[in-house]
C-alpha cells in the first residue's frame, strides 16, 4: 500500500502503550527475563551512535530470495510467498536504505538451529534467513516459503502461529528494532500469548495483508506488510 499515513502535526514521542510490556505473565519467559527495577538511562557516546553501520555492503545477490539462498540440490518444500511493504516514519515518509534481516521456520515449523529439536523434518534446501534493503521509496521485497506452526513449551498444547521475524537496522547497531509478521486468518492467533501480549488496539498492525496484485501467477502468493517506526501508527516492536 503506497498511500502515506495521515501526517502527525509534530514529532510524536514513542507511545509505549502500543508495544508489548516487558512482563506479560501469559508468556512465561518474560517472568524470568523482564526487569523488576526502574531502567537506568545510559549515556551514548558518538561512536556508539554512529557505528557500526549495516547496509548495502552486507548483502549478497541471493539474500532476498530464501527459496534460493539455501538451495543444495532442489527446490525447498512448501508454499512460495512474496512479502513486500514499506518502512515509514511517523509522518508517512519513506525510510530508504534500511537493512532488514529476516528469519523464520521452514514449512514444517522447524528452524535451522541446534536448539530447535522439534520432531519435524529439516529442509535441506531451505536455510530460513535472508536480508534486503529498502529502496528510495522505503519499499522492501523478498521471496520465501510460508512458515509452519510449531509447538513450544509455554503451556499445555501451545503452538506458535506462522510468523516471520524482522530486524531493522538504522544508522547504528543501537538503533536495531525487532518485530514479527503474522498471516491473516490464522486460527492460532487468538491463542498465542506472544501475539496477545501486544495491546489489543495494536495487534492488527502485526498481521500482513494478502495481495492479489503482489501474487505472481503460477508461482507465489503475495503479502504486504508495512513497518512504521514511530508515532501513533507505529508497528509494535519487541522489548
Amino acid at each position: 500500500m503506497d498511500t502515506p499515513l495521515p501526517p502527525d502535526a509534530d514529532f510524536t514521542p514513542r507511545d509505549w502503550a502500543q508495544h508489548p510490556p516487558y512482563l506479560s505473565p501469559g508468556y512465561k519467559s518474560t517472568v524470568l527475563r523482564s526487569p523488576r527495577k526502574p531502567l537506568i538511562p545510559m549515556k551514548q557516546s558518538l561512536s556508539v551512535r554512529t557505528g557500526p553501520v549495516f547496509g548495502q555492503d552486507s548483502l549478497d545477490p541471493l539474500d532476498a530470495d530464501l527459496t534460493k539462498n539455501g538451495r543444495v540440490n532442489g527446490e525447498p518444500i512448501g508454499e512460495r510467498i512474496i512479502v513486500t511493504g514499506r518502512v515509514l516514519g511517523e509522518d508517512g515518509r519513506p525510510v530508504p536504505n534500511t537493512l532488514l534481516e529476516i528469519w523464520q521456520a521452514n514449512a514444517t515449523g522447524r528452524y535451522v538451529h541446534r536448539w530447535d529439536q522439534h520432531d519435524a523434518p529439516l529442509d535441506p534446501n531451505f536455510f530460513g534467513a535472508g536480508r534486503c534493503m529498502t529502496d528510495e521509496q522505503g519499499r522492501y521485497r523478498f521471496t520465501s516459503i510460508k512458515p509452519g506452526a510449531y509447538p513450544w513449551g509455554n503451556h499445555h498444547n501451545a503452538w506458535r502461529p506462522a510468523h516471520i521475524h524482522f530486524s531493522l537496522f538504522g544508522p547504528s547497531f543501537l538503533t536495531r528494532l525487532v518485530t514479527q509478521m503474522y498471516f491473516p486468518g490464522d486460527p492460532l492467533l487468538p491463542l498465542d500469548p506472544i501475539f496477545n501480549g501486544v495491546p489489543e488496539q495494536s495487534r492488527d498492525l502485526l498481521v500482513s495483508r494478502f495481495s492479489i496484485d503482489v501474487t505472481e501467477p503460477v508461482w507465489a502468493l503475495g503479502y504486504e506488510f508495512d513497518i512504521v517506526l514511530r508515532g501513533r501508527h507505529s508497528t509494535p516492536m519487541e522489548a
